[in-house]
């Protein structure tokens, strides 16, 4: 077999092959004499036809039969008598295929880049340090507090954070329609459960007072038969209750799973449970800024079909997330390129490291991803067994718990820089409500 090869462009390569004609011949034949043992021709029993009567009928059907097969057996082999390393599968350019002549072929494919990793011990990162304060521990109290609002009646008129109860009557064109009434729907003023314009109609309304209140339905509303148009609500409030903070007692304590030890107990299983969050939320960051850097210090030109892969992949989560029914409605393919490189790349550097350190699946690590991952579901037995009983499932648990010990071997290695933090900057706790 006769192999040539030349490099076109990056990564890729441009394979020639010639089978000798011999070959291909052998192989026909051989397929057609077995052919010959079990064919059932008319005028013949069963076996029994004449060798060059089954040649005649089947030659051109067992050509490319063979042709096919040879195709991939000696793409296999080119590629293995030259120690390359496919980085997807080939284009095939057909040269030459006719009976009684070589097999002739051009395979166009990537081949896997060469990781030149640097040395782990040069990696430079910065660690986030933070603590628990008692400041910190009054603020997740104090937001577990609001988790459980009371409600207070009031005799005035309804204000931003009030809960109102109200009875609804909405016409379009001076007729009802469905969806547009109710009774005792309550709501707090301000929150946002409701259309804006409902919303602002309502505040500042006291219980017994009715007002028609304007809205107008966007066009993308998910009632469809009022989307685009304006109604007019007449609305009846009911009643105003004036929004508190329960009381730190027993019945809080128990109300967040403390039934007995009080508000001391409920402090220190709070404390424990921000010191996972806080945990989990410096491994998190550690992670990041380690494979950011393991990015930046290697370089790699990564091959263009892996990339599209994860293109692919990329666009289909999107697709999930959004509920998109066709790929018109998906962002355009450029938009996901830069995050697809980055995967492919670290892809490879994380595969290199494995390669390198010599790590394996830690089964024991697998069993505690499992147990984390199916610990959300309210049925987390039955989870566990649909996981086991999936292998492209546990493929994904495995990858993960693999990933964890890869990041782990890399830190221990690593400079890490100790950057002072909080616990609030690391996990975010609070910022949303000071941004609003």
């Amino acid at each position: 077999m006769q192999v040539s090869l030349t490099s076109t462009n990056g990564l890729e390569r441009r394979m020639e092959v010639a089978v000798p004609a011999a070959r291909v011949a052998g192989e026909v034949d051989s397929r057609l004499k077995s052919l010959a043992r079990t064919a059932r021709l008319k005028g013949f029993r069963p076996g029994k036809a004449p060798y060059a009567v089954v040649k005649q009928q089947f030659a051109s059907q067992v050509q490319s039969e063979v042709v096919t097969d040879l195709l991939q057996q000696s793409f296999s082999e080119a590629v293995s008598q030259e120690k390359l390393r496919p980085a997807g599968g080939p284009r095939i350019e057909s040269l030459s295929a006719d009976p009684g002549a070589d097999l002739r072929y051009a395979a166009v494919f990537e081949v896997m880049p060469e990781v030149k990793l640097q040395p782990l011990e040069a990696l430079a990162i910065e660690s986030p340090e933070a603590s628990i304060t008692a400041a910190d521990l009054e603020a997740m109290i104090e937001s577990m507090r609001r988790q459980r609002p009371t409600f207070t009646t009031v005799e005035r008129a309804a204000q931003d954070t009030d809960r109102v109860t109200v009875d609804f009557e909405g016409r379009i064109g001076g007729e009802t329609f469905t969806g547009g009434s109710a009774t005792g729907i309550n709501f707090i003023v301000g929150a946002g459960r409701m259309l804006a314009e409902f919303d602002a109609g309502v505040k500042g309304a006291a219980a017994g007072e009715t007002r028609n209140v304007t809205v107008n339905f966007p066009e993308d509303y998910r009632n469809k038969g009022v989307a685009g148009k304006m109604a007019v609500f007449a609305v009846t409030v009911q009643k105003v209750e004036q929004q508190g903070l329960p009381a730190l007692d027993d019945e809080f304590c128990a109300a967040f799973g403390v039934p007995e030890g009080g508000l001391d107990k409920l402090r220190a299983e709070v404390r424990e449970s921000m010191q996972r969050e806080l945990a989990q939320a410096i491994r998190s960051k550690q992670r990041v800024a380690l494979l950011d850097a393991l990015h930046s210090v290697n370089p790699l030109q990564v091959p263009r079909s892996m990339v599209d892969e994860q293109i692919q992949e990329l666009a289909s989560q999107a697709a999930r997330r959004m509920g998109a029914k066709d790929a018109s409605q998906l962002p355009p393919r450029d938009v996901f390129e830069e995050t697809a490189r980055r995967r492919v790349a670290l892809g490879l550097i994380v595969g290199d490291i494995i390669r390198m350190e010599g790590i394996k699946v830690d089964r024991e690590r697998v069993n505690a991803r499992l147990a984390e991952t199916v610990s959300s579901y309210p049925n987390p037995d039955e989870m566990r067994r649909q996981y086991l009983q999936s292998a492209e499932a546990m493929r994904d648990i495995e990858a993960a718990a693999l990933e964890d010990q890869v990041i782990e071997v890399v830190l221990a290695k690593a400079k890490l820089t100790p950057k002072a933090s909080s616990f609030s900057e690391l996990t975010g706790f609070g910022q949303n409500a000071s941004r609003s």
